[in-house]
């Protein structure tokens, strides 16, 4: 199957105003790649790339007084088939976790583990190590918060969505992601787009995703509180700690969001 995905960002900016910026597919995603999601930026700025600390591609720009406007497509060969998990889905001991893991036990800007580990315990201390905790959480968080972009904030932080129940995408994920690491298992925070491709029409505005990864069963493994349910075509573009490491932008100065599109459609 076929899936297009970009978006259309415009920022005003009252100065020139440095921007970090991580807007690309992640690169597992390289051999799904048909038409590459290069930056456009209106008007023409140049554009430095590097990679951070867990290999997602950043772009850095000096936008200029006024509006910029960064945008993209991308054409990707991604499955038609609803998303699986691996077999395997066991618990390590902390002792006995890879070392690029451990990163992802610890508490973080959005996710407080040593607010929720008694809770955590309290909840979920009796399932079954692994996989089946997490699922047991991803239940958990689906059903105790309730989604509302009304009550979506930049400064929103897991314990804040564990008493308010209500949030976005990026907050049933740092809910999530925090349980599992007051579990003792490693979860990182994801970030991308996820097609609707397979469920009924959906009349709200296509949006950047959230969801996380838990390391079990000796691999990285997709979970979604927020969706709660496989889905067809889910492409990441990028992971860490806590949305503070995966933002689609980071501004040095004033600029204001005016514009926001993100489409990803089958084609």
């Amino acid at each position: 199957m076929r899936l297009r995905v970009g978006y259309e960002l415009w920022y005003e900016c009252l100065q020139p105003t440095p921007m970090m910026l991580m807007l690309n597919t992640h690169f597992s995603h390289a051999k799904d790649v048909v038409v590459a999601d290069v930056l456009v930026t209106d008007p023409p700025l140049p554009i430095r790339q590097y990679r951070d600390l867990f290999g997602n591609l950043c772009s850095r720009i000096v936008a200029p007084v006024g509006r910029v406007a960064l945008s993209t497509t991308a054409l990707l060969n991604v499955s038609d088939s609803m998303e699986t998990r691996p077999i395997e889905g066991w618990a390590h001991p902390v002792e006995q976790l890879p070392d690029d893991t451990l990163t992802f036990l610890l508490g973080s800007r959005y996710c407080e583990t040593d607010l929720l580990v008694e809770i955590a315990w309290q909840i979920f201390g009796q399932c079954t190590p692994g996989r089946d905790t997490v699922l047991a959480i991803c239940d958990y968080v689906h059903q105790h918060i309730e989604f509302d972009y009304g009550h979506a904030r930049p400064t929103k932080t897991a314990w804040d969505v564990y008493r308010e129940r209500k949030g976005v995408c990026r907050d049933f994920a740092h809910l999530g992601v925090t349980l599992c690491r007051a579990m003792n298992i490693p979860a990182r925070y994801c970030t991308g787009y996820i097609s609707d491709v397979g469920l009924p029409p959906v009349t709200a505005p296509m949006d950047f995703a959230g969801w996380f990864e838990a390391y079990v069963g000796g691999s990285w493994q997709t979970f979604d509180p927020r969706n709660n349910a496989p889905r067809i075509g889910r492409v990441l573009m990028a992971y860490g700690r806590d949305a503070a490491d995966v933002a689609i932008s980071n501004a040095f100065g004033a600029a204001v969001l005016t514009h926001f599109k993100v489409h990803c459609d089958q084609e």
